[in-house]
């Protein structure tokens, strides 16, 4: 519901709205200051690359495509899949984080003594009944994965109870642990992990969103996609680590 407000598009809908009011209410010249800086915002966000700069310092943080050793398990956080779309056909569907099932099955093949594990229940407030486990475990099915090497957490909403209940489910085992996520969402998923008790995570950062050059250049969908992505990245990082789910803002590992 905080989002709702806090996306970047949310703001240009207020000011419009503020713009509005002004003029219903005789007022001008404080519409026509309030009108031209939502123009300008919308310009802002259409041509500079401000969602690039401020994303690339979060897919930064670890490398990519770390030396992978022995792994105890892979997992995969939740929110690549489409579990909407695959309830609705029957058909494995991911979006634009894919990658993060491209990247947790390669590492699969590529060390069948680890389990492959995928954390993520529903994110929504109003539908908890689609879970974004039944999808990965349809996608795993059909990518030839032997079903007793899975594990399947779909209780968790966000990536503090991703943390919390993949724990209780793997117990006390001892990684390496192969953490799989978007490159720009790292940072607060390995200071969740390092907080629930893990140690010995090896992040693979994937998906990457502000990689190669930052061209001016109009492009409003796309980039007001980025610097919603960001922005939200940013507020978690802060919250997690106000609220003590995370002991490090942006941390080094654990």
């Amino acid at each position: 519901m905080f989002w709702t407000l806090a996306r970047p598009e949310s703001w240009i809908v207020l000011l419009l709205v503020a713009a509005l009011l002004a003029f219903r209410r005789n007022r001008p010249r404080l519409g026509q200051r309030t009108l031209l800086t939502s123009l300008l915002l919308l310009l802002g966000i259409g041509i500079l690359p401000l969602g690039e700069l401020l994303i690339r310092p979060l897919e930064q943080r670890f490398p990519a495509r770390p030396e992978v050793v022995d792994p105890a398990g892979i997992i995969i956080l939740g929110g690549a899949e489409d579990a909407r779309t695959t309830e609705a056909t029957g058909l494995p569907e991911v979006n634009e984080a894919g990658d993060r099932f491209l990247a947790g099955l390669a590492l699969a093949r590529a060390h069948p003594g680890a389990r492959l594990i995928f954390t993520g229940g529903s994110g929504s407030l109003l539908d908890q009944g689609v879970s974004g486990a039944d999808a990965a475990e349809r996608l795993f099915a059909e990518a030839g994965v032997a079903p007793e090497r899975v594990l399947l957490e779909g209780a968790s909403r966000n990536t503090a109870e991703n943390a919390a209940l993949t724990r209780e489910l793997v117990g006390a085992a001892e990684g390496p642990w192969v953490l799989v996520t978007s490159a720009f969402h790292m940072p607060r998923s390995v200071a969740t992990f390092c907080a629930a008790g893990w140690r010995d995570v090896v992040p693979y950062p994937v998906d990457y969103r502000g990689a190669g050059n930052l061209p001016f250049g109009w492009d409003l969908a796309e980039r007001l996609r980025t610097l919603n992505t960001v922005v939200k990245e940013w507020i978690g990082l802060v919250a997690y680590r106000l609220t003590g789910r995370t002991e490090a803002l942006v941390p080094d590992g654990c």
